[in-house]
């Protein structure tokens, strides 16, 4: 059981989110407007479902503000008009998205994966050089500073570090990190991926190497 905020203007649509998720014995709290959402203690939530198009405080916006000081999975809700904005939006700290209108079987996996991936315990460290992956801290440091990755960023930076060498299609890296098989969403490992890249490069190293037309692996 995990506890669930769900935060969407549309009221149908959070009923749809509580009755699903309710099935599967989480505890779900469903407000209408990301303001709302600001007002409530964030920190006791294991995941959040946020709408992206909202009135007053949008999902971009209330994920900005929100992620440095929250460790829970974030997972956009977007219709399909608004799937390009969706996918820019990842940078800002979310780590995933679901599109409008999704399916129960859909929406219970993705929230499952993540909601597993959280749970995986960890209790070693890589290091690559400059590089030091702090497995059980779930951090990145590059010459001991820390690089603030988001959690799908460094879930993706650890997977390819823990088989260097190794080439990774998009859809073997989605499925190995998140727990899934959503081909559709292949998308989002690239935008992590460049998003993580920027990062470890502002820090002075460029660990991920494309594989032209396979994929990515981890050079240390």
């Amino acid at each position: 059981m995990a506890r669930i905020l769900a935060i969407d203007d549309e009221p149908t649509i959070l009923s749809l989110l509580a009755t699903i998720l309710k099935k599967d014995g989480h505890e779900v709290t469903a407000v209408e407007s990301a303001d709302r959402a600001l007002e409530l203690n964030l920190s006791r939530f294991d995941l959040i479902l946020c709408d992206v198009m909202m009135p007053g405080t949008d999902g971009f916006a209330f994920v900005s503000v929100v992620r440095d000081r929250l460790d829970c999975p974030i997972v956009f809700l977007t219709a399909k008009s608004e799937e390009n904005d969706a996918v820019t939006g990842l940078s800002v700290g979310a780590d995933d998205y679901i599109r409008k209108p999704f399916g129960a079987a859909e929406l219970r996996a993705k929230v499952s994966a993540h909601l597993r991936r959280e749970r995986r315990e960890h209790h070693a460290a890589l290091s690559f050089g400059d590089i030091r992956i702090d497995l059980a801290a779930k951090q990145v440091f590059v010459r001991g500073e820390l690089v603030k990755l988001t959690k799908s960023e460094y879930e993706i930076c650890a997977h390819l570090a823990k088989h260097p060498g190794q080439v990774f299609s998009k859809a073997q890296i989605l499925q190995s990190v998140a727990g899934w098989d959503a081909r559709s969403d292949v998308s989002t490992v690239a935008v992590h991926i460049g998003n993580a890249r920027s990062k470890l490069k502002d820090a002075g190293v460029s660990p991920i190497e494309t594989v032209w037309g396979i994929g990515y692996k981890w050079i240390g």
